[in-house]
C-alpha cells in the first residue's frame, strides 16, 4: 500500500518563506493571498538552487531577470487609492489617486525558487488563509478581535451558518455587524491602461466639478441623500475632486449633469447634454466593472445613481438592474437590520448609522417606486427588516461637520425642510408597498372589503401640504409639488383596480353604487395631478424636473385615457385635453429624460387608436380630433424619437380592468435609435 506524501511549493515569497507558512504565489501568482491579507509588499528573490528546481510556470515574468519584484499593495479606502503610471494631461487635474492597485516598485523580475510554502494541488485540505478569514469573522462577532478592522461583514442570522456563534457566547448576544479587514484586489497594469484609455482618469475642469458638485447637493442629495456631504470638506481641503473615490464622483456627476446650465456641457466640448451625461455614465459604469472597488458601501452608492440611467439599448429596464444591485449590496451589509437591536454596538461608529440608514431607506424608496412604475415584483419585505425609520438627525448630521462657508454655496438654505419632505416621501413609499401588495398580487388572495376600508384611510390620513410656505425657495416649492405628485399616484395606483371589480364580501346590491365611488374618487385624483402640473408650469418650475418626475405623470395620463372612451362627447374631449396638458410636459421633458419619450411614445401611439385621424404636429401647433383644435406641442420629428408600441400594449393600456397591465408588456417596447442617456 503506498502512502501520500506531501510536495513542497517549489516557490515561495520572502514574507511566507519566513513564516514557515505555506505560499500560493505559484497558483496565484504575485501578491501570494498571505501578503494580500496582511497589506504587505510580496517579493520574490532568486535562489541559489536553480540547478535543483525550475521555475513554476504558474508565474508570469515580464521583466528582465537578476532584481527583485517588489509589489506593493494599497488598501482599497474610499478616499485615496494610487495608481503608479503617469496620466495624460486633462482639463483640469487628474483622479488616477481613487483606483486600486498594485504598484511595482521597479521593473526588473528574476525567477526565485523556495523549498517551503504551499503543499502541491493534489493536497485537498483546505487554505490557512481561508481559515483566517472565518476565525477572523468569529473573533469579531465574539468582540475578541484586536485588529484595526474597516470593512464593514453582516454575518447574517438564523439559520445561517454563523449563527452557532450564538453557542459560543450563551451569557450575551453576538454581534451580527461586525468590522473585518479590508479585502484587496489587483489591477494589472492592461486595466489601468484600459481604464486610462476610458477616460476614467480625465476630469473635467474645476469650475465644471464646482457646478456638477454644487447641481448635485442641490437637486439630487435632496430626494436621495445617499452621500456624506462632508467629501465638500476634502474637496475644498485640497482642492482636487482626484482626491475622492472616483467611482462614486462619476456616478455623482452623471445624475447631476441633468441639472447643469447648457454652458457646462459646452464648456467640456459635448454637442449636447445626453452626450454629457452618457461620457459620465461610460465611465463609471467602466470602473464599477473593471475599477477594483471593493467598498460595498460605495458600490451600492453608486448603483443607487446608475438606476437613473436609461439608453436606446436597454429601454426603461436598466434602472430596475441598478436597484437589484443595490438591494442586494443592502442585505448583503445588512443594513436591512438594526445593528443595535440587541445591543449597543460599540464598533459602529454614529455618522455610519445615519448613512446606513438612508442608504436603506432610499434603496426601499426606489423599490417601490419601479415596482409601481415598471409593473415588476416588490424585491423587499418589511417583514425581514426592522431597521429604524430614517429621521431628521440622518440627514442632517453630516452637513453639521460643514463649515458655514462652505455649506452655503452647494447645500440649499432650506435643506432642512427638504429633508422633512424626504422623510414624507418614504413614509409614502411604505403605503405604496401595501397598496401594491394588496391590489397588485395576481396570486395572492383576493383582499375583503374591511382590508380596502382600512388602507384607504391610512392614505387619507397622510398629512402632505397643500400649499408652500410665501417664505420657502423656488427648489422647496417644487420638491412640496413632487411630494404631491408622488400622493395623487399613490392614490389613483389605489382606486384603479377597483373600477372593474369589487371585492367578493361586498352586498351585490351596493357593488354598482361602490365601483362608481372608486372611479369618481380615481378621477378627482388625476383631475388633481393636473392642478399641480399646471402649478408646476405657472410658476416656471420644470426645470428642478428630477428623473422620477416623467414617471409621476404616468398614472393621471391613464386615467385621462380611459376616459377618453366615455359614451359623452365633451368628456371625451375634456379629457384629451387634460391628456395633451401631460403630453406637453413629457415633450418639454424629452430633453433631458429618455424615460419621458417612451412614456409619451407609448401615450401618442394609444391615441391613435382611439382618434384615428389624430396627426401630431410640431410644437406650438395644433392636433385636430374630430373636427376641434386643440392645443398641441411635438417634437419635429415623432419617428426619431418614439418607440415601437406592439398590439398588446395597447390593448392593455386601454383596458380598464386593470390600470397598470399594459406595464406588464411593456418590457416588449423596441426604442428607435435614441441618444443615451437619462
Amino acid at each position: 500500500m503506498s502512502t501520500f506524501r506531501h510536495r513542497r511549493s517549489a516557490v515561495a515569497c520572502q514574507n511566507c518563506r519566513r513564516r514557515k507558512v505555506r505560499c500560493s504565489v505559484q497558483v496565484t501568482g504575485i501578491p501570494c493571498i498571505n501578503c494580500s491579507q496582511d497589506s504587505v509588499g510580496c517579493v520574490l528573490l532568486e535562489s541559489n538552487r536553480n540547478s535543483r528546481h525550475k521555475q513554476s510556470p504558474g508565474i508570469r515574468h515580464n521583466h528582465p531577470s537578476h532584481a527583485p519584484i517588489q509589489f506593493e499593495l494599497n488598501r482599497s479606502i474610499t478616499t485615496s487609492r494610487t495608481v503608479p503610471q503617469p496620466l495624460p494631461q486633462a482639463s483640469a487635474e487628474q483622479g488616477s489617486n481613487s483606483i486600486t492597485s498594485y504598484a511595482p516598485r521597479n521593473s526588473d523580475s528574476s525567477k526565485a525558487v523556495d523549498d517551503g510554502g504551499l503543499a502541491a494541488s493534489t493536497d485537498s485540505r483546505g487554505s490557512p488563509d481561508d481559515q483566517r478569514i472565518g476565525a477572523e469573522i468569529s473573533s469579531a462577532a465574539l468582540g475578541q478581535s484586536n485588529q484595526a478592522a474597516r470593512a464593514p461583514f453582516y454575518t447574517g442570522e438564523a439559520p445561517g451558518f454563523t449563527s452557532v456563534l450564538d453557542a459560543c457566547s450563551p451569557s450575551q448576544p453576538v454581534a451580527r455587524h461586525i468590522l473585518i479587514s479590508e479585502a484587496s484586489i489587483s489591477l494589472s497594469a492592461q486595466d489601468r491602461e484600459y481604464l486610462q484609455y476610458k477616460g476614467v482618469f480625465t476630469l473635467p475642469q474645476k469650475s465644471t466639478c464646482n457646478e456638477l458638485l454644487r447641481a448635485y447637493f442641490h437637486h439630487v442629495h435632496p430626494m436621495m441623500p445617499i452621500v456624506d456631504a462632508t467629501v465638500l470638506l476634502k474637496f475644498h481641503e485640497t482642492g482636487k475632486a482626484s482626491e475622492w473615490n472616483l467611482l462614486l464622483l462619476w456616478s455623482m456627476f452623471f445624475v447631476a449633469v441633468n441639472f447643469v446650465d447648457a454652458h457646462v456641457w459646452t464648456l467640456e466640448g459635448y454637442s449636447s447634454r445626453k452626450e454629457m451625461k452618457a461620457a459620465m455614465y461610460s465611465r463609471a459604469k467602466c470602473l464599477y466593472d473593471n475599477g477594483g472597488e471593493t467598498d460595498k458601501v460605495v458600490l451600492l452608492q453608486s448603483a443607487l445613481l446608475m438606476g437613473f440611467w436609461h439608453s436606446k439599448w436597454d429601454g426603461h429596464s436598466q434602472p430596475w438592474y441598478w436597484i437589484g444591485v443595490a438591494i442586494s449590496l443592502c442585505q448583503m451589509l445588512g443594513l436591512h437590520r438594526d445593528p443595535d437591536s440587541v445591543k449597543y454596538n460599540t464598533s459602529l461608529p454614529n455618522h455610519q448609522r445615519h448613512l446606513w440608514r438612508r442608504l436603506w431607506w432610499s434603496c426601499f424608496f426606489r423599490d417601490r417606486s419601479l415596482s409601481l412604475t415598471l409593473g415588476r415584483p416588490l424585491r423587499i419585505n418589511l417583514n425581514d427588516c426592522n431597521t429604524p425609520m430614517v429621521s431628521s438627525e440622518d440627514v442632517l448630521s453630516d452637513l453639521a461637520e460643514i463649515p458655514t462657508s462652505i455649506a452655503n454655496g452647494y447645500i440649499p438654505d432650506d435643506f432642512a425642510q427638504l429633508a422633512q419632505y424626504w422623510i414624507t416621501l418614504i413614509q409614502l413609499s411604505k403605503l405604496l408597498g401595501d397598496v401594491l401588495t394588496l391590489c397588485y398580487q395576481p396570486f395572492g388572495p383576493n383582499p375583503t372589503l374591511r382590508q380596502i376600508e382600512l388602507l384607504e384611510s391610512k392614505l387619507l390620513q397622510m398629512q402632505i401640504p397643500e400649499r408652500y410656505a410665501a417664505e420657502q425657495s423656488r427648489l422647496a416649492s417644487f420638491y412640496l409639488y413632487h411630494l404631491q405628485l408622488h400622493y395623487h399616484a399613490i392614490l389613483i395606483t389605489f382606486y384603479c383596480p377597483y373600477i372593474a371589480k369589487a371585492p367578493e364580501d361586498l352586498s351585490p346590491a351596493i357593488k354598482n353604487e361602490w365601483q362608481a365611488e372608486m372611479r369618481n374618487k380615481m378621477d378627482s385624483a388625476a383631475v388633481r395631478s393636473n392642478a399641480i402640473v399646471d402649478n408646476i408650469v405657472r410658476d416656471k418650475l420644470l426645470r428642478f424636473a428630477c428623473p422620477m418626475t416623467p414617471s409621476l405623470l404616468v398614472s393621471a395620463m391613464h386615467v385621462h385615457l380611459l376616459n377618453c372612451k366615455s359614451t359623452d362627447a365633451l368628456s371625451r374631449r375634456l379629457s384629451l385635453n387634460k391628456l395633451e396638458l401631460c403630453m406637453m410636459v413629457m415633450e418639454e421633458l424629452e430633453e433631458v429624460y429618455t424615460s419621458a419619450s417612451v412614456y409619451r411614445g407609448v401615450f401618442l401611439e394609444a391615441i391613435r387608436q382611439l382618434y384615428p385621424n389624430y396627426s401630431a404636429s410640431a410644437a406650438g401647433g395644433s392636433s385636430t380630433v374630430e373636427g376641434v383644435s386643440l392645443p398641441r406641442a411635438a417634437p419635429a420629428d415623432d419617428s426619431a424619437t418614439l418607440p415601437i408600441i406592439n398590439d398588446d400594449i395597447l390593448t392593455n393600456l386601454l383596458d380598464e380592468a386593470s390600470c397598470f397591465n399594459f406595464w406588464e408588456s411593456f418590457s416588449d417596447i423596441q426604442l428607435e435609435p435614441l441618444e443615451p442617456s437619462l
